[in-house]
């Protein structure tokens, strides 16, 4: 079983040498300024927006801020960044914000950020702990993009979801719009309580506690997990396996389910069978029972729901990864996810930036035979984006960065007829 830990093909100590090419021929620097930069509507929207750098050697740069695209290219080539993060669009300039008079510098904007990290999930997995992932426990990752991005959608009717790969052990989703970036710190703070449902810390046996009528948000969620449980939960996971998992299992069921499970267990050995005995315990109970209860469900919860970081949700001025940020530790880039595809992503085949380098030196199809000299002065002539546009389109890179503008689209098609149906309702007056 494959598991992440640090990437094939690269080694931490030539990250240095690494990113002078990665920014100088394939970072997609004129996609990044046009998603930055929401079609420039609103003065100073780009130029007011706070980038923060992770340097060599942890060393932590916060509060920059760039006028323009070209301004933020010469920047980050210039300090190659092992990390970068995004924050918030502020009432000022985040590079002069010493400048400014106290307390009149505020974080105004920001996208709908969800950060999911493999990590909160160590008390249902076995496969895996700390910061490794494996392909058994992505479900998890894959379960989670269904159920949340379904009910951004639905629920509150938000168009536009980027979902973007951490590089490493999670996914992080960007809710960008316009309604959604505007929203204040008690909006944000109730969407994300909203989605939350896996509660306690590691001391709480029970996390999920369901009432009757189970909420539509639940029963849609359980709708998601459904299919996958008895793959993932019951062989991957092997939940009903062995006896230490049997009792985390029996643990969250009611005390008087556990004594006549156990006994039953001792004659039915497979984790299916095991599973529809549970099923059948709850279904008599409540055919006989006043009281609905739903442990069988609560089970599937608190092994597959989706366990959010709320603190990222919840703050105008928190930071996040940004995408096509490199990960340091595994050197796997920050993808965007298609969602088309959702259950093929697989986060072994994201490429490294060791990979994207090399690639960027072979040989473009059909061009084995022509001339070096040729090609080096094409590179001369041509300027910096149209190179950078075909060099990345020659890596593993160039289908992620594809992903990415094709929500960009979907962005700027929306913005478009925004702005066609502001313009007739002007007219009608």
């Amino acid at each position: 079983m494959q598991k992440i830990t640090s990437a094939n093909n690269y080694d931490q100590a030539s990250l240095p040498d690494l990113l002078p090419l990665y920014y100088r021929r394939v970072f997609p620097f004129s996609q990044y300024y046009r998603w930055l930069n929401y079609g420039g509507v609103t003065k100073n929207y780009f130029q007011n927006r706070e980038f923060s750098f992770t340097l060599k050697d942890d060393i932590y740069v916060r509060y920059q801020s760039f006028g323009s695209q070209s301004e933020l290219e010469k920047e980050m080539q210039k300090m190659n960044p092992y990390k970068i993060d995004i924050g918030a669009v502020y009432s000022h300039r985040p590079s002069q914000h010493n400048t400014v008079k106290s307390g009149s510098f505020q974080a105004l904007e920001k996208e709908l950020v969800f950060d999911i990290d493999m990590t909160d999930y160590d008390d249902v997995r076995s496969c895996c702990s700390a910061a490794d992932i494996c392909s058994k426990c992505w479900t998890l990752m894959t379960i989670a993009i269904r159920i949340l991005d379904r009910a951004l959608r639905e629920d509150f009717g938000f168009r536009h979801r980027l979902w973007v790969y951490s590089g490493r052990r999670g996914v992080h989703c960007w809710v960008c719009d316009e309604a959604a970036r505007k929203l204040s710190v008690t909006a944000r703070s109730a969407v994300a309580e909203y989605l939350s449902l896996v509660k306690g810390g590691e001391d709480t046996v029970k996390k999920v506690q369901l009432s009757d009528p189970i909420h539509p948000l639940i029963q849609e969620s359980l709708a998601v997990i459904e299919p996958y449980f008895p793959s993932y939960a019951l062989d991957s996971q092997d939940i009903l396996g062995s006896k230490e998992s049997v009792e985390k299992v029996l643990a969250l069921m009611p005390e008087e389910a556990r004594k006549e499970l156990r006994m039953d267990f001792l004659q039915e050995t497979s984790p299916a069978r095991r599973w529809a005995l549970i099923q059948s315990w709850v279904e008599r109970k409540q055919v006989l029972g006043k009281k609905a209860q739903f442990p069988d469900k609560e089970v599937m919860l608190q092994y597959c729901y989706p366990r959010l970081d709320v603190n990222v949700s919840k703050g105008v001025n928190h930071l996040l990864k940004s995408p096509f940020s490199v990960h340091p530790k595994t050197g796997r880039v920050s993808v965007p996810i298609d969602l088309r595809e959702l259950d093929q992503f697989d986060p072994f085949a994201v490429p490294t930036i060791s990979l994207i380098c090399q690639e960027l030196d072979r040989p473009r199809p059909g061009e084995e035979e022509e001339d070096t000299m040729t090609r080096d002065k094409e590179n001369e002539s041509e300027s910096g984006e149209k190179r950078r546009a075909r060099d990345y389109k020659k890596t593993s890179l160039g289908r992620y960065v594809k992903v990415f503008e094709q929500f960009l689209e979907g962005l700027e098609r929306a913005r478009r007829g925004e702005l066609l149906r502001r313009s007739d309702l002007q007219r009608d007056f």
